[in-house]
């Protein structure tokens, strides 16, 4: 028996390949399929099942692409349903793998179908939980993602968690690994360990949701507190993975055409929006006039799916050579199916053609400072938790996460030195702003960090605050 998880960072997503005796089993698949089937190639095994812990909201799965592929069986768990062939598991019902067990718990709360599926090895004994959302690594997943179903709502969900936890999770022993979907900065919880697996043992003694004296009203106010916004692609996505969507084949084929210069202006005008993905240096260095900058090298996916509210939009990539089938790979993940193309030769192309960048202002910290001190305005484009933690004094912020809603803020004939921690989101949020006309803004190299360590501008600080 082998257990493999497969972790993609920049989703902060776990899909589990098992193994045993010539039969495998998936575990909460991405798109892409090649991962799973090289695998199970390699291990001469057949994939038999398709193990779904819910329908997910934060990417799209998988599961039919690879079950048309492989054969194998689709399994979800009680009450499931979909546009798909499906086995809609009964609660404790056994799957049988290579002579090794695969049992379904079905533990609502995250969703109502959710299910943690129980491994038990070739001697009968409990080897390790697949908990899905249920149970994270110091967390655990938030119940607001599926009030809509029916009447319920996130206190309902709340409750139904509780007693899933205490009663088809925490009576197991303490031995039992925990394999979770998600990690530290997924959307799916609030304070997730950067830890990807642990024992059950470790997480009784140290995860505040499995607290042993804890009550089920302490229970539904911990855990319903501090939670802030979902992306607005959640639903969206969950939606999606209940349908049959666009093989995934089809959509990196789409995506990785190659246009010159004119093909890609006449997409840009008939409606396709120009997304820059490579890194945030080179886009400040000189971009397609009009380009939205989200990185490759950054939380690509989540901010996507934050930023571009229309999930069918038509997308151009300028993109770094060799680098065009990720970004189209990346987008898909997370439901952007309708990638149309990439700039060939990149900026260098365009150029070449005769056709005009633009470029966005930078300065050095020191350079920022002397321009505070001449009253200069500053934005924060941090989220509000950062900002309240520290700030520049006299700083205003604007998070990235919801720039959507807050353009009426921003005076298009003021100019304003912009920041985020590290460089990255201040960029995507530049390049937003020029994208709608706003040209009167200045980058500060390398963000809040920066600022921190290279000047003795006054930070504020919530402590600072509260003595106020």
């Amino acid at each position: 028996m082998k257990v493999e998880q497969i972790y993609t960072g920049c989703l902060a997503e776990a899909a589990y390949y098992i193994v045993a005796n010539g039969e495998a089993a998936i575990i909460d698949p991405l798109r892409e399929t090649s991962p799973y089937i090289e695998r199970a190639e390699a291990d001469g095994a057949k994939i038999k099942y398709i193990f779904l812990t819910h329908f997910h909201a934060d990417f799209v799965s998988g599961q039919v692409d690879l079950a048309n592929k492989t054969g194998a069986t689709i399994v979800f768990g009680p009450s499931a349903t979909a546009e798909y062939e499906i086995h809609e598991a009964k609660d404790n019902e056994i799957f049988e793998l290579g002579g090794i067990q695969i049992q379904a718990l079905h533990t609502p709360g995250h969703t109502m179908e959710s299910t943690t599926y129980l491994l038990k090895d070739v001697n009968g004994k409990d080897h390790c939980i697949f908990t899905g959302d249920t149970l994270f690594i110091g967390d655990v997943g938030r119940p607001d993602l599926a009030i809509k179903q029916g009447s319920l709502t996130e206190e309902d969900l709340a409750r139904h968690l509780f007693q899933s936890l205490r009663n088809r999770i925490m009576p197991l022993a303490d031995d039992v690994i925990v394999y979770p979907n998600h990690g530290a900065g997924s959307a799916c919880g609030k304070n997730m360990s950067k830890e990807t697996y642990d024992s059950l043992g470790n997480q009784k003694k140290n995860n505040y949701a499995l607290r042993a004296d804890m009550t089920e009203e302490e229970f539904v106010k911990e855990v319903l507190t501090g939670l802030t916004k979902p992306p607005q692609y959640f639903p969206k996505n969950a939606m999606m993975n209940k349908k049959v969507n666009t093989d995934f084949d089809s959509i990196v084929s789409m995506g990785t055409v190659a246009l010159n210069p004119n093909e890609f202006e006449t997409l840009v005008e008939d409606g396709a929006l120009m997304l820059d993905v490579r890194t945030q240096h080179d886009f400040i260095k000189e971009h397609v006039p009009g380009s939205i900058f989200i990185g490759l090298n950054g939380n690509f996916a989540p901010w996507v799916g934050a930023l571009i509210t229309d999930i069918n939009q038509r997308i151009v990539l300028v993109v770094d050579e060799g680098k065009e089938e990720e970004a189209v790979t990346r987008l898909s993940r997370i439901g952007y199916d309708n990638s149309v193309g990439y700039l060939k030769g990149g900026i260098e192309a365009w150029k070449a053609d005769g056709r005009e960048v633009d470029s966005i202002q930078k300065v050095s910290p020191a350079d920022f400072e002397k321009a505070v001190a001449d009253n200069a305005s500053v934005l924060d484009v941090r989220k509000p938790s950062e900002f309240e933690a520290e700030h520049v004094d006299g700083a205003e912020n604007i998070p990235l996460d919801y720039i959507n809603d807050n353009m009426s803020q921003i005076n298009p004939d003021k100019t304003y030195y912009v920041h985020c921690l590290g460089g990255y989101r201040s960029v995507i949020f530049e390049s937003i702003l020029k994208s709608r006309g706003y040209h009167n803004i200045i980058d500060v190299d390398r963000g809040f960090k920066a600022i921190k360590d290279e000047t003795s501008l006054k930070i504020t600080d919530f402590v600072c605050q509260s003595k106020s």
